[in-house]
């Protein structure tokens, strides 16, 4: 299961509503509005990402 940047929510790879290429990566998301909101700041999220990795571990 791969992590909704913008909500959080699980998504299911094999069957998310909508996927966004992002430096060589895929991101997946679990609506429109969501795909949407990353493309308007994705810097924003997958920074956010990257810093709660490290945080968790």
């Amino acid at each position: 299961m791969a992590q909704d940047l913008v909500c959080g929510m699980a998504v299911d790879e094999k069957t998310p509503v909508a996927t966004v290429q992002y430096k060589d990566q895929t991101y997946y998301f679990c609506s429109q509005h969501c795909k949407e909101k990353f493309k308007e700041h994705p810097e924003k999220y997958v920074e956010r990402q990257a810093s709660d990795r490290v945080h968790h571990h």
